[in-house]
């Protein structure tokens, strides 16, 4: 092959290259960033005449897929889920529901002193959960929020379980909107630790 044949293809490897590079550096627009939600916290709690002296640490909840995650989830069949599209939770639902039961506790003044894990330092109870549900249920125009989760309270020391239940709520949303969909959310969350701090403050005495 002659040096002129040669040069030739040389010449037509950098243009092919230097069309690419173009091409890659194309500016497109950016997909814009998803609306990000925050877990509503209670803001009424049922008042406790009864509280506890002993401190007490929630554990980051359990959860298998797609619980496990931070999309906003609908079931439109029992069989189904889907996701609401272009919004996302803040976190994934076992950090948003560990903090808002964090905050509940507190705020109830239940317990002496209430952590999260993995806080540093030890308590002298235990309040772990497994989510079983957490997602919204559409049905035509309408739209409810389901909650489960079980419960139970330990004793850190002997590793005890001193109480266990199966706790869940469900509250109808406005409308089908996401805003909607979101307040119900967080009314139920409302709900369902106005129920664990009732059941977790009495667990000596009605332990089950």
């Amino acid at each position: 092959m002659s040096r002129s044949v040669i040069q030739k293809f040389k010449a037509a490897g950098i243009a092919l290259a230097i069309s690419g590079s173009m091409a890659a550096c194309t500016v497109f627009p950016v997909p814009e960033a998803p609306r990000v939600m925050v877990f509503p916290t209670p803001h009424t709690l049922n008042g406790n005449t009864a509280s506890r002296s002993e401190s007490l640490r929630i554990d980051t909840p359990m959860a298998s897929d797609p619980y496990n995650s931070s999309r906003i989830l609908a079931k439109p069949l029992p069989w189904e889920f889907r996701v609401y599209g272009g919004v996302r939770w803040r976190d994934t639902v076992p950090i948003l529901v560990r903090d808002m039961l964090a905050g509940a506790f507190r705020a109830s003044a239940s317990f002496q002193h209430v952590v999260m894990d993995p806080a540093p330092g030890s308590a002298d109870l235990s309040l772990s959960t497994e989510i079983n549900a957490f997602h919204a249920i559409n049905q035509g125009d309408s739209a409810r929020v389901t909650l489960s989760v079980y419960g139970q309270l330990v004793d850190n020391r002997s590793q005890a379980i001193l109480c266990s239940n199966s706790f869940t709520v469900s509250t109808p949303a406005e409308d089908t909107s996401i805003e909607a969909v979101v307040l119900a959310f967080g009314n139920a969350g409302e709900q369902l630790a106005n129920e664990l701090i009732a059941w977790a403050t009495n667990c000596n005495a009605n332990p089950s």
